[in-house]
């Protein structure tokens, strides 16, 4: 490839420059290149720069066991050591800029700019767009359905004329610690919202941007120890409760008439299924309602909607490839019939991996667990390519690519933006080495362009779709990693991502989509997922004594970052014999037989062998070799 010509050129001269300095200098070895930049990757096994040792392998939640993958106990596994100075390794550019301490002066000034990009957007929707769903925020004024041309599925499948952006918020107003503002907020979503609207709008965001914050929101309100502070609206009777099944009645529609049990994607919240419905869907977009309409079932004690959604999880499962695992990435509703045959973690794929594995977070159903199990080996064997190791070895750093689900061959060489929420659901399994790695390459892409396009062509090394609609997947999975590895260079990366953002997208009234990531033309548009996701991770990211990191309460962010508690109430599942009885004992087979362990191990896609991590492959400063790699690839050295 061009990059590894031009690197190894840059490596020579660099070498050659080098040598001429210390036969011209007299400098000793210990300023030499082979400190300054080793070419041996072996470097002693270091701490952390507080000498703290590092996390736990995995969560709980999962089964611990030799391996690379989730769960491996035993040396070398990723935290603070990446951390700190190899013994009689002098430090490098990368390790002068994003190794040490954080200042907390420099936090607390970030994590306050992060509250206020979410106040400058929230508060010029509410001035300049309320009650429509979104803000345009260069024109300053409000955004709704587009009525005359039905067909805008981009604007229509998420605008339904309910407020999207004030209902989307709410959980974002309540971490952050916005007592009266939140009260305010809820009481206007309960007195003017309706659902009864002539409004046609895809299941999946319905369920993700609405259902999902309400749910939150309720849940919140009646939290008895409310840890965000007094977030209880005075004589509340569960009204968002009982939105929030209104709503979901109203979706119901979408999955009768299907003979697979697969929804259709789209309904009219008045009349049901448009009578000139595809029978087409994405994978993502039917096989990711497990949460948000689990909550419901579980907080109503209605086993209806959790039942067909798990329904529809269990028939896309059913459909995946006998040869590889791989589900593709639209399918026919009635006939079962992959449409769209490609395998990757992004657009139409990327939440149902999410799901199956918050799921059995949430409601500690072991199916879920077993199934993610099975896909997330199905996505290393047949996805990963490059090197086993992210520091270690031969050949590429790893990359998820896009493959055709039944053979496993490459399909194309674009990645695109979506696939950067898979560093941050990683960490969740306990896989933290292969998270760094994938999100440094996103992270190097983003440094390049102040942005992540769309569409990334990794063999190109440029952008094949140019715009970003404020994405929040790579400050996910940096706000993850951290909680992760408390590596300050995550901090960093988060400066470098709110700094871009304020650079490039702060318009008027708001922060505006990029129309292009190279030349920063502009957009006039808000989606209501820059407020409820991409501001929130931001400020958790910066805000260490936030609640949600010190009440003591485990939390859970769902795909559309709205945030629930995890507990004991959302485990009981008196319904759990009837979902095992209405085929749940077919299915169990089926993914029973292909997942050979019940342990999540990373299997490289050249080798099916699992060794134990040696201490080697952890003892890299984390900027300072792996990331230059990826800088490399992507061009931007």
């Amino acid at each position: 490839m061009q990059w590894r010509a031009l690197v190894l050129g840059l490596l020579l001269l660099r070498l050659g420059l080098h040598g001429l300095l210390w036969l011209a200098c007299g400098l000793g070895p210990g300023l030499g290149f082979y400190q300054r930049f080793p070419l041996g990757w072996g470097w002693p096994r270091v701490s952390g720069p507080d000498g703290a040792p590092p996390p736990a392998a995995g969560p709980p939640w999962l089964p611990r066991g030799p391996g690379r993958g989730p769960g491996a106990a035993g040396p070398g596994v990723c935290g603070a050591a990446h951390w700190g100075f190899a013994r009689g390794r002098g430090p490098d550019e990368y390790e002068r800029r994003y190794s040490g301490a954080f200042p907390p002066q420099l936090r607390a000034r970030l994590r306050d700019r992060a509250r206020g990009m979410f106040v400058f957007g929230y508060d010029n929707y509410m001035a300049h767009a309320f009650p429509q769903d979104e803000l345009n925020p260069i024109h300053c004024r409000g955004r709704g359905p587009d009525r005359g041309d039905p067909s805008n599925l981009n604007i229509n499948d998420v605008l339904g004329n309910y407020s999207l952006t004030l209902v989307d918020a709410l959980d974002t107003l309540a971490i952050m610690g916005n007592s009266s503002e939140f009260q305010k907020a809820v009481k206007l979503v309960i007195d003017t919202v309706s659902f009864d609207k002539d409004s046609t709008v895809q299941v999946f965001e319905a369920t993700i941007r609405v259902l999902g914050s309400l749910l939150s929101a309720h849940r919140i309100i009646t939290d008895s120890k409310q840890p965000f502070g007094d977030m209880a609206v005075k004589d509340y009777d569960n009204e968002l409760l009982h939105m929030a099944h209104d709503l979901a009645v109203r979706l119901l529609p979408a999955f009768e008439n299907t003979k697979t049990g697969i929804p259709y994607p789209r309904v009219n919240l008045k009349t049901g299924v448009p009578p000139n419905s595809k029978n087409e869907t994405c994978t993502a977009g039917a096989g990711s309602l497990l949460v948000e309409f689990g909550i419901l079932s579980r907080l109503l004690g209605d086993s209806t909607f959790e039942w067909v959604a798990r329904r529809a999880v269990k028939a896309l499962w059913g459909l995946r490839s006998n040869d590889t695992g791989l589900l593709g990435n639209v399918v026919n509703i009635q006939t079962g019939h992959w449409v769209g045959k490609q395998s990757g973690l992004g657009a139409g794929l990327d939440s149902f991996y999410e799901y199956l594995l918050k799921s059995y977070i949430l409601f500690g159903e072991k199916e879920d667990l077993e199934m993610f199990s099975a896909a997330y080996e199905s996505i290393q064997n047949y996805l990963r390519r490059g090197r086993e190791a992210c520091n270690e070895g031969e050949g590429d750093p790893p990359l998820y690519v896009n493959v055709n689900m039944f053979s496993g061959r490459l399909m194309n060489t674009w990645i695109d933006s979506l696939q950067a929420f898979f560093p941050g659901l990683q960490v969740l399994i306990g896989d933290v080495e292969d998270a760094i790695c994938l999100h440094a390459f996103y992270y190097a892409i983003w440094k390049r362009y102040g942005a992540l396009p769309e569409r990334y062509n990794w063999q190109l090394q440029a952008p094949d779709v140019l715009f970003y609609p404020l994405r929040p997947e790579l400050v996910e999975s940096t706000y993850l990693l951290y909680q992760a590895t408390k590596n300050p260079f995550y901090l960093h990366v988060g400066m470098d991502i709110l700094q871009s953002l304020e650079k490039y997208t702060k318009v008027k009234c708001g922060y505006a989509t990029l129309h292009h990531v190279i030349d920063k033309s502009k957009e006039d548009r808000m989606e209501s997922f820059f407020l409820s996701e991409t501001c929130k991770y931001l400020y958790l990211l910066f805000d260490e004594e936030n609640p949600v990191h010190k009440s003591g309460t485990k939390y859970m962010f769902t795909t559309e970052g709205h945030i629930v508690s995890v507990d004991r109430h959302l485990r009981e599942s008196p319904w759990k014999e009837f979902f095992s009885q209405d085929g749940g004992q077919d299915q169990e087979e089926k993914f029973v037989h292909r997942s050979k362990s019940q342990e999540l191990r990373v299997i490289n896609s050249s080798s099916n062998c699992n060794r134990v991590p040696d201490e080697r492959r952890y003892s890299l400063p984390l900027k300072s070799i792996y990331m230059r790699q990826i800088d490399k690839m992507v061009g931007l050295i």
